[in-house]
C-alpha cells in the first residue's frame, strides 16, 4: 500500500523551561499559525507521530494540542487521510502586518478633534491648573488612610450611595454654607469624580441632544469638550472686565438652555463677575426658564480680600447648579469633586451618576470626611493661602523684571495661575512650545478660546513651582520671548 505523504506545519519551538506545557505551546503555534494564514484553509498537517519525532517529544502533547484545535473548529479530521485546517476558515482572520489591508471599520462622526497640545505633556515650572503637592501633609493624609483601611467596613467594601458618603455630604454641607455662602444641605450634595464628571452628568440631567449654552470665550476647554459630549451645541460669549457679557450672549443666541460660567475666578482671565453683571446674569435665567452652571474651581485663594461669595448664595430661583472640587486644593488624584442642586433634581441628578458608575470609593470619600471633621482641611486651607501668596509674589515680581512694559499681568488677586498678556501678533502657541522644549510648562492663552485664535498671551500656574525656581524659570521665559 502506498503510504500517503505526511503534512508540513509552522515552525514551533518548544521550550521545556517554561511553566506552560508542551501541548499548550504547541497548541499556540499552531492556532497562531491558521489566523494568520501561513495555514490555509484545507492544508494537510502533519501525523501526530512524525511530528512528535520532528519536535523530540512524546506523541501526547501532540495528541492532546491536535484534539484541542479540532474541539475549537481550527482543524478537521478525515477518517484515512488525517488532520487538516478546517475549510470553514475562508483565509486568514488576521491579517500579517503590512500584508493586506483591512476592512474598513466603521466609527461614528468625531465629535472631539484631536489637537497637539505639547506645552500640556511636561510637568515643569508653571503648569497650570496644578497645587504646590510638595507642601500636602502626606502623612496625616497615610494615617487617616491606614486607620480607615484597617476598620473597614463591609459596607465600605460595596458599591457606595450614588450621591456619595453621607457623611462627607454633612462636612462638605457646613464648609460651603460658612466659606462660600452656599444655600444647600447635604441632601443637596452629590459627590463625583471631578469637575469633568460633575458637568457631564449636569449636561445630560438638564440638556436634550441640540441644546444650546453659553461659553465663556476663552474658557476652559475640559468644560466644552465635556458639554459637547453631552450633545450641547456651545454659543461662544466673550468676557469683560465684569465677567461674562450676558448683553453679548443675549445679542448672539437668547434662546440657550444654559450658561457655564466661572464668576469667582474666571478661568483663564482672572477676572471677578461684578454684582451688577451677575444679577443680570441670574434675570436673564429666570426670564429665559435657563440654567446657570457655576464652577467655583479654586476661588479658596484669593490675596487681596476675602473670597467672593458664590453666585449660587445669590440665587432665589433655584436655577444654579453648583459644582467644585478638591483637586486644586488637595491633590488632583484624590479625583473627589461636587454638585449642589436643587432637592427637586436630586432624584434626576442620582439616577444618571447611578447609570454612570455609581459613586467613587467610599474609602477615600471616608478619609476625606475625617481629614476635614479633624481640622486638618481648613489648616491645609489657611497655609496654602500662604503659600501660594508667597510664590505670586515672587512670579510677578520676576515678570516685572524681566519682562518690564512689555507685558500686561492680569488675574494675579487670586487662584494658582496668573496671566501674561503679550503684545498683539505673538504667537504664544510657538512660544509655549519653544518653552516646552526647555523644561518649562506655559499654557498659550490663544488655545483656550474655541476657535484657537484670540489675545496672545500665557497663563502661567504657580502652584508647582518653588520661589527659588521662578527667578529663573522667568528669565528662560524672557530670552525666548527675546529671541
Amino acid at each position: 500500500m502506498k503510504r500517503r505523504p505526511d503534512g508540513l506545519g509552522p515552525i514551533v519551538v518548544l521550550d521545556r523551561r517554561l511553566a506552560k506545557p508542551l501541548h499548550r505551546q504547541l497548541y499556540d503555534g499552531y492556532r497562531e499559525a491558521i489566523l494568520d494564514g501561513r495555514l490555509r484553509a484545507g492544508q494537510r498537517l502533519p501525523s501526530t507521530r512524525s511530528l512528535a519525532s520532528e519536535l523530540g517529544v512524546s506523541r501526547m502533547p501532540v495528541v492532546i494540542a491536535f484534539e484541542q484545535l479540532a474541539a475549537e473548529g481550527y482543524v478537521e479530521g478525515r477518517v484515512g487521510a488525517g488532520s487538516f485546517v478546517s475549510k470553514a476558515l475562508h483565509g486568514p482572520t488576521a491579517p500579517p502586518t503590512g500584508a493586506t489591508r483591512p476592512g474598513r471599520r466603521r466609527l461614528p462622526r468625531e465629535v472631539l478633534p484631536t489637537v497637539s497640545e505639547p506645552w500640556l505633556e511636561g510637568t515643569g515650572p508653571f503648569r497650570a491648573a496644578q497645587p504646590a503637592l510638595d507642601e500636602f501633609p502626606a502623612e496625616v493624609w497615610a494615617r487617616l488612610v491606614a486607620r480607615r483601611a484597617r476598620s473597614l467596613p463591609r459596607r465600605q467594601m460595596m458599591y457606595g450611595d450614588a450621591m456619595g458618603f453621607a457623611p462627607l455630604r454633612e462636612a462638605l454641607a457646613d464648609h460651603l454654607r460658612t466659606v462660600r455662602s452656599v444655600r444647600c444641605t447635604a441632601q443637596q450634595i452629590m459627590i463625583v469624580s471631578g469637575s469633568q464628571q460633575a458637568l457631564a452628568i449636569a449636561g445630560r440631567a438638564l440638556l436634550s441632544p441640540g441644546d444650546a449654552v453659553w461659553v465663556e470665550d476663552p474658557g476652559f476647554s475640559g468644560a466644552r469638550d465635556a458639554l459637547t459630549l453631552a450633545g450641547a451645541r456651545l454659543v461662544r460669549v466673550p468676557v469683560d472686565a465684569d465677567g461674562l457679557d450676558v448683553g453679548a450672549g443675549i445679542a448672539r443666541d437668547p434662546a440657550v438652555r444654559a450658561a457655564y460660567v466661572t464668576p469667582s475666578h474666571q478661568y483663564p482671565l482672572g477676572v471677578i463677575m461684578s454684582a451688577p453683571r451677575r444679577l443680570q446674569l441670574l434675570a436673564w435665567a429666570r426670564r429665559a426658564g435657563a440654567w446657570v452652571i457655576e464652577d467655583d474651581y479654586d476661588s479658596e485663594f484669593r490675596y487681596d480680600h476675602p473670597p467672593i461669595a458664590s453666585l449660587q448664595g445669590l440665587d432665589p430661583d433655584q436655577r444654579v447648579i453648583y459644582m467644585g472640587t478638591f483637586s486644586k486644593i488637595l491633590f488632583p488624584a484624590l479625583r473627589v469633586g461636587y454638585l449642589v442642586m436643587p432637592l427637586d433634581l436630586v432624584a434626576r441628578f442620582g439616577r444618571i451618576r447611578a447609570a454612570m458608575d455609581n459613586s467613587p470609593s467610599p474609602l477615600y470619600q471616608a478619609v476625606l470626611h475625617d481629614f476635614m471633621r479633624e481640622g486638618h482641611f481648613s489648616r491645609h486651607l489657611r497655609r496654602m493661602r500662604s503659600v501660594y501668596a508667597e510664590r505670586r509674589r515672587a512670579l510677578v515680581a520676576a515678570i516685572e523684571r524681566e519682562l518690564g512694559d512689555g507685558v500686561q499681568i492680569a488675574g494675579d488677586h487670586a487662584g494658582i495661575h496668573l496671566v501674561v498678556l503679550l503684545p498683539p501678533g505673538t504667537r504664544d502657541r510657538d512660544l509655549a512650545v519653544r518653552a516646552a522644549q526647555r523644561g518649562i510648562s506655559v499654557l498659550p492663552l490663544s488655545s483656550c478660546y474655541a476657535s484657537g485664535r484670540g489675545r496672545p498671551g500665557l497663563v502661567l500656574g504657580y502652584g508647582t513651582t518653588r520661589v527659588r525656581e521662578i527667578a529663573d524659570a522667568v528669565a528662560q521665559l524672557a530670552a525666548l520671548m527675546r529671541a
